[in-house]
């Protein structure tokens, strides 16, 4: 699933579990923002800009993801492959950017899942 198809509903609830998962609850609908591990990979949120509660209440009128392999979380140790990506989520009332850092040793995904979980 792509985080596009969160256009148009209006969410009732967001919910940041620690650096591991955000879920979004409308009504009904639940998605979730996650990385599965893997043996020789992993992914993180680095950073929340913007306040989670602006995307509740109000529909989602912009919703993007995109991602890039430039500058290293650590450039003094950097990993053997990484990717930053971006959600880029928007209502009426603010403007989110959850970014997730993900690195592996090359043959794993490093980016993050978006799946409909009810």
């Amino acid at each position: 699933m792509s985080v596009t198809e969160m256009i148009g509903k209006t969410l009732t609830a967001v919910t940041r579990n620690g650096d591991e998962s955000i879920d979004f609850v409308s009504g009904a609908e639940h998605w979730r923002m996650y990385y599965e591990p893997d043996c020789c990979a992993n992914a993180s949120i680095e950073d929340v800009v913007g306040d989670l509660e602006d995307l509740v209440g109000s529909p989602i009128v912009m919703a993007e993801e995109s991602t890039n392999s430039d500058n290293p979380k650590d450039e003094k140790y950097p990993d053997e492959s990484f990717t930053w990506t971006f959600y880029k989520l928007a209502t009426v009332k603010g403007y989110v950017t959850i970014r997730w850092y993900g690195a592996s040793n090359g043959y794993y995904s490093e980016t993050a899942s978006f799946v409909r979980v009810a």
